[in-house]
């Protein structure tokens, strides 16, 4: 059967999908996709959609991180990304709803509303991608990078001022969350599952974001650098002071630093 997966290494729903045929053990092709463009890539290779992580399974395509565990898990059962026990399996798959598309576009707007505002940024994406010429890239990526900065996400918000100060607001009791849901168990590390793959990435790409490594600090951070030990971006301070607010702690987070 032949697997190919279409991806960007900064991309961190590719991240996940890597790790589900990594964990599983299924052969597959990774092809890199250029940062900002990968809307005219994957339209040309025949998907519907412009977003990584895309994957071509003996032709037939799947989009989307969520679409991918699901589809994974019924070909290779084993390990499975889903749990058997019923009760466990909704807390997983609500979890993973909530990876995807509550703390997914966290850091996805974070590192893009840096990246059209610094061409280091950019050129420094681009080198991560290993892709050729990463200065020319950068400077012609410029306009695409603040289209896509501009974009607005399914929760509404835009990577511009308003968005971000609202992402930051919003971060603490975000990581609470993630971080009760490592405590009770949805979170599952030995294997983790789809719901740990989704969630943990981006709380990976959180923790290279300088301006907000020490927010998002604490057990699920050390868990997704376990899961995920390289990140190939680092993003340096960019954003003013006033914005990043301060962590308190969540409820249930002084449990799960025992972990």
């Amino acid at each position: 059967m032949a697997v190919t997966l279409y991806w960007m290494a900064v991309s961190h729903p590719s991240q996940a999908a890597r790790k589900m045929l990594e964990l599983k053990q299924v052969e597959f092709e990774a092809i890199d996709v250029l940062p900002l463009g990968q809307r005219v890539h994957l339209r040309l290779t025949g998907f519907r959609g412009g977003t990584v992580p895309a994957l071509k399974i003996d032709g037939h395509r799947v989009q989307g991180s969520r679409r991918i565990s699901r589809e994974l898990d019924r070909l290779w059962p084993d390990p499975p990304l889903f749990p058997s026990d019923p009760t466990l399996r909704d807390r997983v798959i609500e979890a993973e709803r909530w990876g995807e598309e509550v703390l997914q576009p966290v850091p996805r707007r974070l590192a893009r509303f840096v990246g059209a505002g610094s061409y280091a940024m950019r050129r420094a994406t681009i080198e991560g991608q290993g892709l050729p010429s990463p200065g020319l890239l950068a400077t012609l990526g410029g306009p695409l990078a603040h289209y896509y900065a501009l974009s607005t996400e399914v929760d509404g918000r835009r990577g511009d001022e308003a968005g971000i100060r609202a992402d930051l607001a919003a971060l603490p009791e975000l990581i609470g969350h993630a971080e009760r849901l490592l405590t009770d168990g949805t979170l599952a590390l030995d294997p983790p599952n789809a719901a740990t793959l989704q969630v943990l990435a981006s709380i990976r790409l959180l923790s290279v974001i300088d301006d907000v490594r020490d927010l998002v600090d604490g057990p699920c951070a050390r868990a997704a650098r376990e899961l995920y030990p390289r990140y190939p971006v680092h993003v340096p301070e960019f954003l003013p002071r006033d914005w990043l607010p301060q962590r308190t702690e969540a409820p249930g987070a002084a449990s799960a630093n025992a972990c």
